[in-house]
């Protein structure tokens, strides 16, 4: 039976070392500050930013919510952007997504300054990722790193297969992995004979979008399986895009859902802030 990768216990520890981190920085008179945008009133959204603020409560990040109504315009939450880029108190702004279908997100996640994309969304944000620079990263995928870091994964060497292609999972997902001298295929729809891809991984990251999509059938035996979907099957219940109960047994480790890669993504966007926050204190210091 495959070893639990506990999402929840990883994410804890991480937020105990950046609450470190920000006293720290408290002590050297700097403040980290993270902006939280949302437009409407999304139920999963709400959600979302309340985890978020619950979050930087407890690592000592001062939060600022702006909460905007849904018939905001695309040029005034553009000001509003702009108004945060130059607020120097501010170290991380995180537009919440979904917008609604009025406003064009690529726009919005262009007008964020760099230096403050703590999503790690921004097109020089991926771009530094492409080319191996400093830069912020997409915390999904930063997190799943983590995750197979702390679990003791070996990423050198080993064939690591990513099911999906989003610019916010897959694509980053497939560089960070690379970044770390992995083997690297891309999987997607379009994919000739996935089951027999799948099985040639010693790292499978899933991330479709189809819930209990993975049966063994698409998993070698003694493989490290990264569920990234989450969903809600006919009894209400959270799931993953890996059929867990089928996998489990042929796997040597694996991220249960809820409580897998989930908790990591706000841990990691934490991470980003603290790491703006740094960035911003050795410049002035320069």
């Amino acid at each position: 039976m495959a070893q639990l990768i506990d999402g929840k216990a990883i994410s804890a520890r991480i937020k105990d070392e950046l609450k470190e981190e920000v006293a720290q920085l408290k002590a050297q008179g700097i403040t980290v500050t993270l902006a939280v945008i949302l437009v409407g009133q999304d139920p999963a959204s709400c959600v979302y930013v309340r985890n978020k603020a619950r979050a930087c409560e407890y690592i000592g990040i001062r939060s600022i919510s702006c909460e905007l109504p849904e018939q905001t315009t695309q040029e005034e939450l553009l000001k509003k952007i702009e108004e945060l880029n130059a607020d120097k108190d501010v170290d991380g702004i995180l537009v919440q997504l979904p917008l609604p279908d009025h406003i064009n997100e690529d726009a919005v996640i262009a007008a964020i300054s760099p230096d403050k994309d703590v999503d790690g969304f921004h097109p020089q944000s991926v771009g530094a990722l492409c080319i191996g620079k400093p830069g912020f990263v997409s915390c999904t995928p930063a997190g799943i790193i983590q995750l197979l870091k702390r679990s003791d994964v070996t990423i050198e060497g080993k064939e690591c297969v990513v099911v999906g292609r989003s610019n916010i999972v897959g694509k980053p997902m497939s560089l960070l992995l690379l970044r770390e001298n992995g083997t690297v295929t891309i999987c997607h729809s379009r994919t000739k004979n996935l089951k027999e891809v799948c099985r040639r991984a010693d790292i499978l990251v899933c991330a479709i979008g189809k819930p209990k999509f993975f049966t063994r059938d698409y998993v070698k035996d003694g493989a490290v399986v990264i569920d990234v979907g989450i969903h809600r099957n006919a009894d209400n219940k959270l799931c993953g895009d890996v059929d867990f109960d089928d996998v489990a047994p042929v796997a040597s480790k694996i991220t249960p859902v809820p409580g897998g890669v989930g908790p990591m993504t706000i841990a990691m966007l934490m991470k980003n802030c603290v790491e703006s926050a740094r960035r911003k204190a050795s410049a002035v210091l320069r």
